[in-house]
């Protein structure tokens, strides 16, 4: 345990972003009840997810993590669980090809509940009400009823985490997640005429699967390939019910955010002193940490120094968020303020959050080119600095949403309205999410190739 440290000094920090309860006693009452509910995860399970993350650091493994912008009650179904876990796993295999090494698959899944917001209020018509903040802190609807912040949320997103967590486990478990399976998946999607330059990659996977086949790798034979393990995170945002979840891991003595694998630390709640910081420094999970344009190199040190202290290896990710354009202007600076500190850290592009715009009918949207433009310039500058990209980060559905414009299938403005589902941010859909898996595969073998040119030379 973190020295002097307990899972309730966060309550003696500031705090932004999270909700001020009308009633304290049904608050109370609440974390009380999940205190005495079973964790979500195991603390062996975090342990491994950092073991994992410490060869991503090294470049000896990949780091694909995606999944909703914020969960909610009423979208909550084992079809969508399904079909987002499935484009996960085709991602993965895709990704896989282009960086021969393994990929660690972690879902925004299970836990992914509650949303900063950049206004505590929103006006509509005239009429101000507090902002919705996701499922788990009040609701979506513009009344004052559904705006009011509801502790006894928390139970209900606890138990559709836990429902989620138990189909992941089957699916990854079962035989859905056979490899044979996953990439007979991908097949449709470079089956069609706007995906043709992606089908020689899918051609070349599945010639090589033939010949394993052919050679008795398989999944009857070679259980590992009917398998996958399945992480699952969250942005820490509501601490009632992460220290209500927190517990001590029998085998080590050690506190342990029960409520997912990793979690992490947002943007806008990211204060070196504030009580999202105190909290998560403590816990033994990975960490997540975004990092934004507004982040000083000398603020990066003062939380590495907090939140990994002992220089652990797979312990704390920093994801990285500045917008198309803006990558070249700020990566720099702070991979140097890493190495300076001498620590070890997984760098991975979340290349979403910089690329939010307003279309012109009106939605806010991310376009497809933006989200792409990011991610190459998060390898540009890693290779330029000779440091590891360790990773991706996207918001995605495996639903056939439109919500973010462009890609081969592509999605335009005018399409928006159709099936727009977000109650939040704009998410990939199915196919735009495969495709930037192609993309990326496509850097990282280049990346491959033009070291291995360099070792040879």
């Amino acid at each position: 345990m973190s020295k002097g440290w307990s899972k309730s000094d966060w309550r003696a920090r500031p705090r932004v972003q999270m909700p001020d309860y009308p009633e304290p006693a049904i608050l109370a009452e609440v974390e009380s009840q999940l205190g005495n509910y079973p964790p979500l995860v195991f603390a062996g399970e975090a342990r491994k997810l950092k073991r994992a993350l410490g060869e991503v650091a090294e470049g000896k493994a990949f780091l694909l993590q995606g999944g909703d912008c914020a969960e909610s009650f009423s979208g909550f179904s084992a079809d969508a669980i399904r079909d987002t876990f499935k484009v996960l796993l085709q991602m993965a295999v895709v990704l896989t090809w282009g960086a021969k090494v393994p990929v660690i698959k972690v879902g925004r899944m299970a836990g992914q509940f509650a949303k900063p917001r950049s206004a505590p209020n929103e006006i509509v018509n005239g009429v101000e009400l507090p902002s919705y903040k996701g499922d788990i802190i009040n609701g979506f609807d513009f009344t004052p009823e559904a705006r009011t912040p509801d502790p006894r949320r928390m139970l209900q997103a606890y138990t559709q985490a836990a429902a989620s967590l138990n189909l992941l486990r089957a699916f990854s478990t079962g035989g859905y997640a056979d490899i044979h399976r996953v990439h007979a998946f991908t097949s449709r999607f470079t089956d069609h005429d706007a995906a043709e330059r992606y089908r020689e990659i899918s051609n070349r996977i599945s010639d090589a699967l033939d010949f394993m086949n052919a050679a008795g790798v398989n999944a009857d034979t070679a259980h590992e390939l009917a398998k996958v393990d399945f992480y699952t995170s969250h942005e820490a945002l509501l601490l009632e019910y992460e220290e209500a979840l927190c517990r001590i891991d029998s085998t080590t003595g050690l506190p342990v955010a029960g409520s997912g694998h990793m979690i992490w630390i947002g943007d806008r709640t990211r204060q070196v002193d504030g009580a999202h910081v105190e909290f998560c420094r403590g816990v033994q999970n990975p960490l997540g940490l975004k990092c934004g344009p507004s982040l000083s190199s000398d603020d990066l040190k003062r939380l590495i120094a907090k939140l990994n202290p002992t220089n652990e290896a797979g312990r704390l990710t920093l994801i990285a968020r500045f917008g198309a354009g803006k990558v070249g202007d700020n990566l720099p600076r702070l991979i140097r303020a890493v190495q300076e500190e001498g620590a070890q850290v997984v760098w991975t592009c979340d290349p979403m959050h910089g690329n939010t715009i307003k279309s012109a009918s009106g939605y806010k949207t991310r376009p497809f080119e933006s989200v792409l433009r990011e991610v190459r310039e998060f390898f540009d500058v890693h290779n330029a600095e000779g440091t590891i990209p360790g990773g991706v980060h996207f918001e995605m559905t495996g639903a056939d949403v439109t919500e973010c414009t462009g890609g081969v299938r592509a999605v335009t403005d005018e399409d928006l309205s159709s099936r727009y589902h977000t109650a939040c941010d704009p998410r990939l859909n199915a196919n735009q999410a495969l495709e930037l898996a192609f993309l990326v595969s496509e850097e990282l073998s280049t990346r491959r190739e033009s070291q291995r040119i360099v070792a040879g030379a």
